[in-house]
């Protein structure tokens, strides 16, 4: 007579070290394909406008920016300091006057927003961009 001893069976399971090893290599692969970019890197050309039309201004003060970034006023070179002094009095005299930056087309956007905002730091809220048309 043969014994019959009962067969133990094993549990049934999930083996869960392959699904970790899978998991893992997914969001290796998820970080080594994100770009992390910043925004200030975007090389960005502005378009050309068609409707620019002439400036009419009677009173303004123009500030001309060179590619470099350099700052002109009147023809004449200037520091970001003594462009404020400048503001600061012509504000003084009359807040209506308008601000018309020349500025060539591979300024640095910095050199323009600076202007900007010396400008309306001294109360002069007009401040337009001289662009050339068509």
């Amino acid at each position: 007579m043969s014994s019959l001893l009962p067969v133990r069976r094993t549990k049934p399971g999930i083996n869960i070290v392959p699904l970790i090893d899978v998991l893992i290599v997914l969001i290796f692969f998820i970080l080594m394909t994100m770009q992390f970019r910043n925004i200030s890197t975007f090389d960005i050309t502005p378009p050309k406008m068609e409707t620019a039309g002439d400036n009419q201004a009677i009173e303004s003060i123009s500030v001309a920016i060179n590619s470099t970034g350099s700052l002109f006023l009147n023809d004449a070179s200037v520091s970001e300091k003594e462009l404020e002094e400048f503001l600061l009095k012509a504000a003084e005299s009359n807040k209506q006057q308008s601000v018309l930056i020349y500025a060539d087309e591979r300024t640095p956007l910095k050199s323009m927003t600076t202007v900007m905002d010396v400008s309306r730091k001294a109360g002069l809220e007009k401040v337009r961009l001289q662009v050339q048309g068509q």
